[in-house]
């Protein structure tokens, strides 16, 4: 599976599709691509069009300058960041790209089942519906970023404000309700510890959001689950999605209440006796922001071997940053030796219509891509 950094070498470098959740959301999100990019466009519908008239009100509070229900609320972000995931998967898709791994934070594992074949896109929109009104019944809470490990972090933890994520050795996430989490977070401020509050009104990957994530599983017990046509290293398990947890309805139900391990799952997916061999990557980030492209760059196996990361979304609004970074990633597909098809963007930036390619962008859409 190996290729080789530019300049040699039998075939273009692999790719690894990293698709973020929670926290990288932000007002005015891919507006740029948003009826430009047929592909894109017409995923995003897909998937706000299964949800019905609250997709249609997903849709206009996106797309409003001043929206009615703030973008961090659950019920925007969640159905949100898994559309813009999908869409943008599905975008390097019809380029013609296929990566040998994809890797989820948080929700955006989610996505990367869809993507893999794992669920179809009716099923798992049907599903994501019954999450999101179940976590808005849950209590309000929060996420903070701590510069710490978990290790370090014990003696402020309590049973309602834990560890949520491990993003690297020294970088995790605590969730949990408030007025809880803010009476930790003043504790870690005595402790002289750096932390920042994430993008987030509900206390995900914690105690908080136990109950209302196990009364989905009816919805998830709905889905016929499938094998996965590419590696899916699971942020929850660290390792490649396999059964009995493919299959497992109490698996997807329950992610929001567990704990994310998205660097250990990328260093496995990293290391030489990992899934997919040992590199160099191609890692690609497929969502908004560049989080997930900011703790790759700085895992040590990326260094080691040669990998390379860019991300499909800039790292603040503006169509022609959304524009403009698609013609950087996909000239940094050519430079790592993958020979792009006719939908893919020249390095250099040319706004197209709504109309152009609209034959081609049909088969895109019935079923949202295939990595």
């Amino acid at each position: 599976m190996n290729g080789t950094v530019p300049g040699g070498g039998p075939g273009p470098t692999p790719v690894i599709l990293m698709l973020p959740g929670q926290g990288s959301q932000y007002p005015g999100m891919a507006h740029g691509l948003y009826g430009t990019e047929g592909v894109f466009t017409r995923v995003v519908d897909e998937v706000l069009g299964l949800l019905g008239a609250e997709g249609r009100r997903v849709r206009e509070d996106w797309l409003a300058e001043r929206p009615l229900v703030d973008i961090d609320d659950v019920t925007r972000a969640q159905p949100l960041l898994f559309a813009l995931d999908v869409a943008y998967g599905t975008l390097l898709a019809s380029w013609g790209v296929r990566p040998v791994a994809l890797v989820g934070h948080s929700a955006g594992e989610y996505a990367a089942a869809v993507l893999a074949g794992i669920m179809n896109l009716p099923d798992a929109v049907a599903a994501l519906d019954a999450r999101v009104r179940a976590l808005a019944t849950a209590p309000r809470g929060g996420m903070a970023a701590v510069a710490a490990s978990p290790a370090l972090l014990q003696p402020w933890l309590t049973s309602q404000v834990v560890v949520g994520a491990v993003n690297a050795p020294s970088q995790v996430m605590i969730a949990g309700p408030e007025p809880h989490l803010s009476a930790v977070t003043d504790a870690l401020d005595a402790g002289s510890l750096t932390w920042m509050r994430a993008k987030a009104t509900t206390g995900f990957h914690s105690p908080s959001v136990e109950a209302a994530c196990a009364s989905t599983r009816p919805a998830y017990e709905r889905i016929a689950y499938k094998a996965p046509r590419t590696v899916v290293v699971s942020g929850y398990t660290t390792r490649p999605l396999a059964e009995p947890q493919l299959s497992d309805p109490g698996f997807w139900a329950m992610q929001p209440a567990r704990t994310v391990l998205f660097g250990p799952a990328l260093s496995h997916l990293l290391d030489g006796e990992g899934p997919v061999g040992g590199g160099p990557f191609l890692l690609v980030e497929a969502g908004p922001g560049q989080g997930l492209s900011m703790l790759a760059r700085r895992h040590p196996a990326v260094t080691r071997n040669g990998s390379a990361v860019v991300p499909l979304s800039p790292v603040r609004a503006g169509a022609q940053l959304d524009i403009k970074q698609l013609a950087t990633v996909a000239g940094k597909l050519r430079d790592h030796g993958h020979r792009l098809g006719h939908r893919a963007p020249s390095d250099t930036v040319t706004p197209t219509t709504p109309s152009t390619r609209e034959r081609e962008d049909q088969r895109w859409t019935a079923t949202a891509g295939a990595a």
